[in-house]
């Protein structure tokens, strides 16, 4: 009779131990599962989060300004010079305002005997003749960069050299200002200015030009400068 009761007793016991044991796995079962539920919750989240800082990053980049552009006038010395006389006044003015130079150099450059005056030489020729337009070596690549063109060149019989009627008819001065002066012995600027300007379209603005005598000083040059009111 103890025999049988023993017998009961550990059947007993046995059967709650494993009623236990399956009750703890159950519990690591479901511990393993809400792990891995809040394991991929976070790793979703932070997916989330980065491609929500590229998405902010690429707004900031569309947003941003765009550089100022350059505002300040730019300026170009264009001069003519074919004894060196009216080239000093030209690097003056470049000099005085931080201005770009170019030189007008013939593409046949002239000579002594072709500048004699009355001797119907080269220049005698060109100059009595209207259409004639002498060939110019190189040229401004840039010119639609410029606001401003200062246009110095000498006075031979009274006009501007016809080669600068060329250099006028090169390029495009719309919206531009074009500011002529000249060099002479004893001639003004005359009607040479107004000669060059019925070259430009109508849109240029062509303001008034001066005449200087050789070998001006640089002061005399900075002092029409700031009547110009292009430097201080």
């Amino acid at each position: 009779m103890k025999k049988g009761i023993c017998i009961l007793l550990s059947l007993f016991l046995l059967l709650f131990t494993a009623g236990c044991g399956n009750k703890d796995d159950g519990n690591g079962v479901e511990n393993i599962l809400q792990q891995t539920d809040g394991q991929e919750g976070q790793s979703t989240d932070y997916e989330q989060g980065g491609s929500g800082t590229e998405i902010q990053e690429s707004s900031e980049a569309v947003s941003e300004p765009e550089q100022e552009s350059d505002m300040e006038t730019k300026i170009l010395v264009v001069y003519f010079s074919a004894t060196g006389t009216t080239k000093p006044l030209a690097e003056y003015v470049a000099e005085i305002l931080k201005a770009d130079l170019y030189e007008i150099v013939p593409e046949d450059p002239y000579t002594e005997e072709d500048l004699a005056y009355y001797t119907n030489g080269r220049a005698d020729q060109e100059q009595n003749d209207s259409s004639a337009r002498p060939a110019i070596s190189g040229g401004v690549e840039n010119m639609e960069e410029y606001d401003t063109i200062f246009l110095g060149y000498p006075i031979w019989h009274g006009q501007a050299p016809r080669i600068i009627s060329t250099f006028l008819e090169s390029y495009d001065f719309s919206e531009k200002t074009i500011i002529p002066f000249c060099t002479s012995h004893s001639s003004g600027i005359g009607s040479s200015a107004d000669n060059l300007h019925s070259l430009c379209s109508d849109s240029t603005e062509w303001l008034e030009g001066k005449r200087f005598a050789g070998e001006t000083s640089r002061g005399t040059i900075e002092e029409w400068l700031r009547d110009t009111g292009l430097s201080k």
